[in-house]
């Protein structure tokens, strides 16, 4: 039976202060990217998030991180892809992550604090993966990944794979890494992974352009990457 060509973005629910007391939450061009390469590709795509609920980060809004076209697309709340975010369920509503065929996890530093244990993204993230689809996660997103559990090993999806993300270099870079780690008290991506036996690959440079496939996984380093990355999850799609 062939996958549904449906894609599933997953949202961070979660938001708390961060640079300098600014709002932290969803990293636009992580879901907005995906979205676009995933509509493109004839993709009906759904979000969701713990709590359907999310707040927007700050950084992301800035003129670097948000050109001209995009923010056009991001502040039209009539367009598709708003309507679709302002309105997304929770996770706990969708009952059957067989429905879709690409799951991706887009991601904002909030995503450290509720992604380890939204119990409910991580359920559709490992009917998708049983089902034969692709699960993939850009820059803090694969912080979903570890307990996304593999029906036939009894081992999260990433036990033993390839996985990227983003890096501890780039927190401490960003000037965060005190407030992450004693005000957030979080792990990171490379702890994450590597907690379940995932190999984890550190980019050449912090802001590069780079995606990591491994068999169904697909996992993308930082904002730069979403919309690389979900090309890739499309291709291994594909080629399934």
């Amino acid at each position: 039976m062939s996958l549904p060509r449906r894609a599933l973005i997953a949202v961070t629910s979660a938001t708390a202060p961060l640079h300098h007391g600014k709002v932290s939450g969803l990293f636009i061009s992580e879901a907005l990217h995906p979205y676009n390469v995933f509509t493109a590709a004839g993709f009906e795509v759904i979000f969701t998030s713990e709590k359907g609920t999310y707040a927007v980060d700050w950084l992301s809004e800035q003129d670097d991180f948000l050109p001209a076209d995009e923010r056009k697309q991001w502040e039209d709340v009539n367009g598709e892809f708003r309507k679709q975010l302002d309105g997304m369920p929770k996770a706990a509503t969708i009952k059957d992550g067989k429905d879709f065929g690409i799951f991706f996890a887009s991601a904002g530093h909030a995503a450290l604090i509720d992604y380890p244990t939204a119990t409910n993204l991580q359920r559709i993230a490992s009917d998708v993966y049983a089902a034969g689809g692709v699960v993939s996660a850009v820059c803090h997103g694969a912080a979903l990944l570890p307990r996304a559990i593999d029906s036939a090993t009894g081992k999260s999806i990433i036990a033993g794979k390839t996985v990227t993300g983003f890096t501890t270099e780039g927190e401490e870079v960003m000037g965060i890494d005190e407030t992450l780690r004693k005000e957030w008290k979080v792990n990171y991506v490379d702890e994450l992974v590597e907690a379940v036996g995932a190999k984890y690959v550190r980019p050449a440079g912090i802001w590069d352009d780079q995606y990591y496939v491994d068999g169904r996984i697909v996992s993308g380093v930082n904002p730069q990457s979403a919309k690389s990355t979900a090309e890739a999850a499309v291709r291994v799609f594909e080629g399934l």
